[in-house]
């Protein structure tokens, strides 16, 4: 199938999708958490092939990405399911007016329509976005990217057994087969079928879509994620919070990439910083790079001209000091991609200062910034994590995946 005649089919199904009740749309995705749990040998194959085509490719870490087992599957059709016992935002009022007139004007949440997702080497994503799409009321268009793509078919594939065993047009989700640029060119440029283009992936991914396309799109996902340990912090609680920021998952955008330290308490922290991350750390010792002042406390390598600006997702970690909080802030706001950033202190004012001063999406008080995701939010799964401020920010989950309209209701008024 050609990417015009997939987009065809999903126009289409925007239509018959209007028809479904929530209860419906539910029981789909019921029936299609199911089938993923139910298919989840098929997927397993798929991604064993995915994953020796990229060996060689690919780092370590983006394979890990990349990969699949059980438990993750498992934990894919617990996310469709959580998406289930969240209230559907399609038809809510959000605001109600009674004008002297008569006029009752309410502002009603709708869906979008059509929402394509343009997303990388991460199979989880498949499931997430056609779960959100479906129970926001939407039609879903997936495109992945070449590596994951045998993976991304084989989910598909279940959820659209699950669309019909519960009845429901297995249009309502539909993956791109062409995974070169000009497929990705098609859903940049597909006015009049996609109602809203999605990019999850790497920088080079998401500039392509905000300077291409024609549709409307959401800038998502790049992550240079920070960490402030403040002259008043708590030293073991900001080691913990570091490499969990760090080390849990560093392929993912809310991992930390940049460590700034107080210029007080860096004789003291960053020795048992390098403890922690590198010494103590066998299999998987962090990289720090460190700038000219840190170099003269402990060993690392020296940090390069653009190790600031870098999303490594890798383990791999610059670090800088800097006088106090409000260098903190400033370097953060000139250097960040506008995704999560955390301060770790005991002082409330400095607290305040920095959610404050800073200019993200998320920004955290003694806790990790590996928070940033739908689930954790209580979004459910999420859709990715908006790093811009129109029309939604940070997680995306159900309500930023409607727009609204108002309705209007009178007894024969005229103006």
């Amino acid at each position: 199938m050609t990417t015009q005649e997939l987009l065809i089919k999903a126009k289409a199904a925007k239509g018959i999708l209007s028809s479904y009740t929530v209860a419906d749309i539910d029981r789909a995705l019921t029936a299609m958490a199911d089938a993923l749990i139910a298919d989840t040998d098929a997927i397993l194959s798929e991604n064993a092939a995915d994953i020796d085509a990229a060996r060689g490719i690919i780092s370590d870490v983006m394979i890990d990405r990349l990969s699949l087992s059980a438990d993750r599957i498992s934990g894919m059709a617990q996310g469709v399911r959580d998406v289930v016992s969240l209230p559907s935002p399609v038809g809510k009022v959000l605001k109600r007016v009674e004008r002297p007139g008569g006029l009752v004007i309410e502002k009603t949440s709708v869906a979008l329509g059509v929402v394509a997702i343009i997303y990388e080497s991460r199979p989880n994503v498949t499931s997430d976005a056609a779960a959100l799409a479906l129970k926001s009321g939407n039609v879903c268009v997936l495109r992945c990217g070449k590596e994951a793509h045998r993976s991304a078919a084989a989910i598909v594939a279940a959820l659209r057994k699950g669309l019909a065993s519960a009845g429901l047009s297995e249009d309502l989700v539909l993956l791109v087969e062409d995974t070169t640029r000009a497929s990705a060119n098609e859903l940049m440029t597909a006015d009049g079928y996609v109602d809203l283009l999605i990019p999850r992936g790497g920088p080079g991914l998401i500039n392509a879509c905000v300077k291409n396309a024609t549709v409307p799109c959401i800038q998502t996902g790049t992550g240079i994620c920070h960490i402030y340990v403040d002259s008043a912090a708590d030293l073991g609680m900001a080691l913990n919070i570091i490499e969990n920021a760090k080390c849990s998952r560093p392929s993912v955008c809310n991992a930390e990439e940049v460590l700034l330290v107080a210029r007080d308490i860096a004789p003291e922290f960053l020795p048992m910083l390098k403890k922690r991350l590198v010494d103590d750390r066998a299999e998987n010792p962090v990289e720090l790079r460190l700038d000219e002042e840190a170099q003269k406390i402990i060993d690392g390598t020296p940090a390069g001209e653009n190790d600031f600006d870098t999303e490594f997702l890798d383990y791999i970690l610059a670090v800088k000091i800097v006088a106090d909080a409000d260098e903190a802030i400033a370097h953060i706001n000139r250097h960040s991609t506008g995704h999560s950033e955390a301060i770790v202190t005991a002082d409330a004012s400095a607290a305040e200062k920095f959610t404050r001063g800073i200019d993200s999406s998320s920004v955290y008080v003694n806790c990790s910034t590996r928070f940033t995701d739908g689930g954790e939010f209580g979004l459910g799964c999420e859709m990715g994590i908006s790093t811009q401020k129109l029309h939604a920010r940070g997680p995306m989950g159900l309500e930023e995946l409607n727009t609204y309209k108002y309705i209007i209701r009178g007894n024969g008024n005229i103006r």
